[in-house]
C-alpha cells in the first residue's frame, strides 16, 4: 500500500467498496492506537445492508480493521474478506434453518 501521508481527517466521508467493486459504505471516523500512533480501523457508516446481517442493521455501522485496506484514494478499497465474512453468515444461517426444519418435522 502507498506510504504517502495523509491527513486523517481526510478519510471521513470516502466511499468504502470492496477489491472487486461492492460498496460497502462510507467512512464516518477513523479508529486510532495513540500509544503506536496509528490507524487499526475504520469506523463505517451508511453501510450496505446486504452484506450484513438483519440482526447487525440495526446498528450504527461497523468497523473495518485497517489492516483489509488495500488502497486509499478518491475511495478506499478493502479486501473482499468482507463479502466472505457475509457469504459464511448466510452459510451459518442457512444451517440453522435446516436444523429448525428437521426440528419441526420430528416434532409433527
Amino acid at each position: 500500500m502507498d506510504e504517502t501521508r495523509q491527513e486523517l481527517t481526510s478519510f471521513v466521508g470516502r466511499d468504502v467498496y470492496s477489491s472487486n467493486g461492492t460498496y460497502i459504505g462510507e467512512v464516518d471516523d477513523v479508529k486510532l492506537d495513540v500509544g503506536r500512533e496509528t490507524v487499526t480501523g475504520l469506523a463505517i457508516g451508511n453501510v450496505n445492508g446486504d452484506l450484513f446481517s438483519a440482526a447487525n442493521r440495526g446498528a450504527r455501522g461497523v468497523i473495518v480493521p485497517y489492516r483489509w485496506v488495500r488502497a486509499v484514494d478518491d475511495v478506499i478499497l478493502v479486501s473482499e474478506i468482507v463479502e466472505r465474512t457475509q457469504e459464511e453468515s448466510e452459510d451459518e444461517t442457512d444451517e440453522e434453518g435446516e436444523v429448525e426444519d428437521e426440528k419441526e418435522a420430528a416434532a409433527a
